[in-house]
């Protein structure tokens, strides 16, 4: 049997956008991703949808499995002819126990590849405006592990002081108290700035900021958590000029989007843009339907009106185009009728002009504008989901025409599930249709939520409705866009 292959993938901090482009590529393409604690979800749901999932994450003396066992592990699978990725937080070869992953590879010859990730020692102090170096206070920068394969300290704190640079000590938060004794016996100034970076360019990012010789009893006040880093030295005084990211409207804010998988990523740039943490959570998929009333229909195009109601249907259609070998001539004087800016915009993108457009986002106010045109005996084509809105056509079936409603795809509930992630009320969840709340609900069933505690953010009167027999927390966006979302989010985030 042909080998498989290990990728040892940095993650980054936890900052999905932080992820590299290599990194993206061979998580997307793997069949089995070991990923550690500090993994975001959204990374790890890159995932391609058959990919096995193992979770081998490690917190102080709570280790998920050993390392020796993920070591095993890594070869079993690529002796099998799989192709892994051990996902890990920051970099792979900083503190990361690549290596050690690495021993058993090279000894049987697997074949492995390693791509870097943006290590936290130097993008956290980053997002909180803090340079690590700075001709005018430091010219070198030292990342020490607070954390050792023996739970010793073992730092020679007189050499480190007498570096005078930037010291960054990862994993350290558990000894901090012996840090801070270490540096000041070394001889370093008591009043020298130090400031602990917790949760680190996520939404709930803190900057504790003290002296020396005060910030041992600082982090007990402010009851500091990991994952956290610490960071020793002048350039820390920084902060208050260059902290950046709070100046962004969402920046303290995290977003849940349940949109499906292979259209989220528009709106989760916009969100992450504004400075919020996203979680991609796909609560739904949708899947194209084959049937003959399908084939029936595009032998025979002969239709006075072709009505879209969402992007996915046009991208369903001109599938449908293809495999029944018809092109846009099919199409020549036929009047076409969306609902939306962004169905309208996926139909430009295709070559084709629309004719009718509601100024309300809604199917009820499209069967009425589209009653101001239609003619006795006229042909209507809706091209749309299984199951959709009954308004259109309890509102045009009033009227002497054709209607054929075909459902050219259905929309199926995804294996959405939080990884590395734990939900908190403080959290936004935006729903783009009623599906993705019965979605989301599907999901967070087994987790014991208390809906009428979450700010849901919906698209239409539709998708309120269905919110609010679960007893959330509403607010609807003035359009049916998202960019009309976007802005309740950010006008949720400022009132609050």
């Amino acid at each position: 049997m042909k080998k498989g292959k290990v990728w040892l993938v940095g993650a980054g901090p936890s900052d999905f956008e932080l992820l590299t482009i290599k990194g993206k590529k061979v998580i997307e393409q793997a069949d089995i991703i070991f990923y550690d604690r500090l993994v975001s979800n959204s990374i790890i749901n890159l995932a391609k949808d058959d990919a096995i999932l193992i979770d081998v994450g490690k917190c102080s003396n709570n280790h998920t499995m050993p390392q020796e066992q993920i070591n095993k592990l890594l070869l079993k699978y690529a002796l099998e002819g799989k192709n892994i990725v051990r996902l890990k937080g920051g970099d792979p070869f900083l503190f990361g126990r690549g290596g050690e992953e690495l021993e058993l590879l090279a000894k049987n010859n697997i074949p492995f590849e390693i791509v870097n990730g943006i290590t936290s020692a130097i993008a956290v102090p980053a997002y909180s405006g803090i340079p690590v170096t700075h001709r005018d206070f430091v010219s070198s920068l030292h990342i020490v592990t607070g954390h050792t394969k023996n739970n010793s300290l073992n730092i020679d704190f007189k050499s480190l002081v007498k570096l005078n640079g930037t010291i960054v000590f990862l994993m350290g938060v558990s000894s901090l108290k012996n840090i801070c004794e270490g540096l000041l016996k070394a001889g370093m100034d008591k009043d020298m700035p130090v400031c602990i970076l917790e949760k680190g360019t996520t939404a709930r990012q803190r900057n504790i900021k003290g002296r020396l010789n005060t910030i041992y009893k600082q982090s007990i006040q402010e009851k500091v958590k990991t994952p956290a880093i610490i960071i020793v030295g002048k350039v820390c005084e920084l902060s208050k000029n260059f902290e950046w990211r709070k100046n962004l409207p969402l920046s303290n804010t995290r977003v849940l989007v349940t949109r499906p998988k292979d259209i989220n990523s528009n709106f989760c740039s916009m969100l992450r843009d504004n400075g919020a943490e996203v979680i991609d959570l796909p609560t739904i998929k949708t899947v194209p339907i084959k049937n003959i009333k399908i084939e029936e229909a595009f032998n025979n195009l002969d239709y006075n009106y072709i009505v879209f109601t969402s992007p996915k249907g046009v991208e369903y259609f001109f599938q449908n185009m293809k495999i029944y070998k018809k092109d846009v001539r099919c199409l020549f004087n036929k009047k076409i009728v969306v609902v939306g800016k962004a169905t309208k915009k996926s139909l430009e993108e295709k070559g084709l002009f629309i004719d009718i457009m509601p100024k309300t986002y809604c199917g009820e106010e499209l069967a009425k504008e589209l009653l101001k045109y239609i003619k006795a005996n006229d042909k209507i084509l809706i091209a749309r989901a299984k199951d959709g809105n009954k308004e259109i056509l309890n509102i045009l079936n009033k009227s002497n025409i054709i209607i054929n409603d075909l459902a050219l795809y259905e929309t199926k509930y995804d294996k959405a599930s939080f990884i590395n992630f734990n939900f908190e009320y403080d959290d936004i969840v935006t729903f783009t249709s009623a599906s993705t709340v019965t979605g989301f609900i599907n999901a967070t069933k087994h987790y014991n939520l208390d809906y009428s505690k979450i700010k849901a953010v919906c698209i239409g009167n539709q998708t309120e409705k269905e919110a609010n027999k679960y007893k959330f927390k509403t607010f609807v966006s003035k359009e049916a866009t998202l960019d009309s979302l976007l802005q309740k989010v950010i006008e949720i985030c400022k009132k609050e």
